[in-house]
C-alpha cells in the first residue's frame, strides 16, 4: 500500500503512455519560459513609456478581439485540418513577433504602438494555436489519465511561470528590454524544431472546413450542455473579476516593494506549482465540478486578501494561494472538458475553451486597469476578490448540475470514454 505521502506525488503515467505527450510537454516548458518573459516586459515597457495604469489595461484591450475572432475559427480549424501543422506555424509565427519587440526596442526612443500591435498579433496566433494544441491531448493522452496530464502540463507551465517572471524583472531592470525579447526569441526558436518531430495529427476524413455554420455547431453543443456551461461561465467570471496582474507594477510602488514586482508575478505560480506537485490525489477524484467551484472561490478569497493587506510577504503569500486555488479549479475544468467533449467537436469546444480562459484574463486587465484608475490599486484588487466569490457562488446555484457532476455516471463522460476505445485512440505505452 502507498505511503500518504507516495499519493501525493503527480501521478507520471502519461509520460510513460505517450512520446508526443513527452515532446509536447518539453516543448511547452521551452517556450513557456520566454513567453513569460516578454509577457512581463512588454507592460513594463509600457508603463515605463506612459506611466499610466490605463495604458497597460488598454493592452488587454487590444488582444481581446483577435482572441476572439481567431479562437473560434482557431477551434474549428483544429477539427479540420492537421492540428500538428497549426502548433508548428503558429510557434514560428509567434516567434516572428518577438523579433518585432526586439527591434522596436533597439530604436533610440522605442515606439508604443508596435507594442500593441504586436500584443494583438500574439493573441491572434494564440487563439489559433490553443484549440489544436488543448484538443490534441484528448487524443494522445488515455482517457483514465486526462487529470493526470493535466497536472503535468500545469506543472511543466508554472515552472516557465515562475522563473520567467522572476528573472524578467532583473533582466529588464539589469539588461533591459530588448535581452528579455531576445530570450522569448530562442525559446520559440527552439520550440519550432521540437514541433517538427510530433507525429501527424491530421483531421478525420469526412471533417468539415472551418465555417460559421460548423462553429455554430460546437456552440449549440456547448450550450446544450450545462456542466459546460458552469465551468466556462465559473473561469470567466473569476478571471474578470480578481486578475489584477496588470496593476502589479502600481501595486508594488503602493507598497513600496519594487523589488518584489517580479515575486508578485511569480507568487501565484509557486502555489499553482506546489499543489500541482501534490497533486496525485486528484487522479481518484470523480466530482470535478466541485474542484472547479471550490478552487474559483478560493481564488477569489486570496486575491480579497492579497488586496487588502499592506505587508508585501502576506500579500506575496495570498497571491500564492491564490494561484493553488486557481489550479485546482484548472484541473477541474481540464478534466470535464477532455472526458466528455466528443472527438469530432474537440477542436471547436477547444475554441470556445479558449475564450472561456482567455478572454476573461483580457477584460479582467481592462477592469483592473480602469478601477485603480478611479479608486486606487489595492481598493481595484480586493474589490474584484470580493466580486468573484460573489459571482462563483451564484453561479453555482444557478447551475448546480456543475457540483454533481461525476466522471463514473455521467452520460457524456460514459460516451467519451466508448468513443476512444472503438476509435482505438489510447496509445501504445512506449520505452
Amino acid at each position: 500500500m502507498a505511503s500518504p505521502l507516495v499519493s501525493l506525488l503527480p501521478d507520471f503515467s502519461p509520460f510513460r503512455a505517450s512520446r508526443d505527450f513527452r515532446l509536447l510537454w518539453v516543448q511547452g516548458l521551452v517556450t513557456n519560459f520566454g513567453s513569460f518573459m516578454a509577457m512581463i516586459a512588454l507592460p513594463l515597457q509600457i508603463k515605463d513609456l506612459t506611466g499610466s495604469p490605463l495604458a497597460v489595461g488598454a493592452m488587454g484591450a487590444v488582444e481581446l478581439v483577435p482572441l476572439i475572432v481567431f479562437g473560434l475559427y482557431g477551434g474549428a480549424l483544429a477539427d479540420a485540418v492537421d492540428r500538428r501543422k497549426v502548433i508548428l506555424g503558429t510557434e514560428a509565427g509567434l516567434g516572428l513577433l518577438a523579433g518585432v519587440l526586439l527591434l522596436n526596442a533597439l530604436l533610440p526612443e522605442p515606439l508604443l504602438w508596435p507594442l500593441y500591435l504586436v500584443a494583438a498579433g500574439v493573441s491572434a496566433l494564440a487563439g489559433l494555436q490553443r484549440p489544436a494544441l488543448d484538443s490534441l491531448m484528448a487524443r494522445i493522452v488515455p482517457h483514465d489519465q486526462l487529470t493526470a496530464a493535466a497536472a503535468l502540463n500545469a506543472v511543466r507551465w508554472q515552472i516557465g511561470a515562475i522563473a520567467g517572471p522572476s528573472l524578467a524583472g532583473v533582466v529588464v531592470a539589469y539588461a533591459g528590454h530588448a535581452t528579455a525579447y531576445a530570450v522569448t526569441i530562442l525559446g520559440f526558436l527552439v520550440s519550432v524544431l521540437m514541433c517538427l518531430r510530433l507525429s501527424a495529427a491530421p483531421a478525420a476524413h469526412d471533417a468539415e472546413k472551418p465555417s460559421l455554420r460548423s462553429v455554430a455547431e460546437g456552440a449549440r453543443y456547448a450550450w446544450s450542455r450545462p456542466v459546460l456551461l458552469g465551468t466556462y461561465a465559473v473561469d470567466l467570471a473569476a478571471m474578470f473579476f480578481a486578475f489584477p496582474n496588470t496593476i502589479f507594477p502600481f501595486l508594488a510602488d503602493d507598497l513600496h516593494a519594487e523589488w518584489a514586482l517580479g515575486l508578485m508575478y511569480a507568487a501565484g505560480s509557486v502555489g499553482s506549482v506546489v499543489l500541482s506537485l501534490t497533486s496525485g490525489w486528484t487522479s481518484r477524484v470523480r466530482r470535478h465540478g466541485l474542484l472547479v467551484v471550490f478552487g474559483a472561490a478560493g481564488w477569489g478569497l486570496a486575491i480579497t486578501a492579497a488586496g487588502w493587506f499592506s505587508d508585501v510577504w502576506v500579500v506575496l503569500l495570498c497571491l500564492g494561494l491564490a494561484g493553488a486555488g486557481d489550479m485546482l479549479s484548472g484541473l477541474g475544468r481540464s478534466t470535464i472538458w477532455n472526458q466528455t467533449i466528443p472527438e469530432e467537436l474537440r477542436g471547436r469546444l477547444a475554441g470556445i475553451e479558449v475564450l472561456s480562459y482567455s478572454v476573461g484574463p483580457q477584460l479582467g486587465q481592462v477592469r483592473a486597469g480602469a478601477a485603480a484608475g478611479w479608486t486606487g490599486t489595492r481598493p481595484a484588487i480586493w474589490g474584484g476578490g470580493l466580486a468573484c466569490v460573489a459571482s462563483v457562488g451564484l453561479l453555482a446555484a444557478v447551475l448546480p448540475k456543475l457540483l454533481t457532476y461525476d466522471a463514473t455516471t455521467d452520460e457524456d463522460a460514459l460516451r467519451r470514454r466508448g468513443q476512444k476505445e472503438a476509435r482505438k485512440e489510447v496509445p501504445t505505452p512506449t520505452p
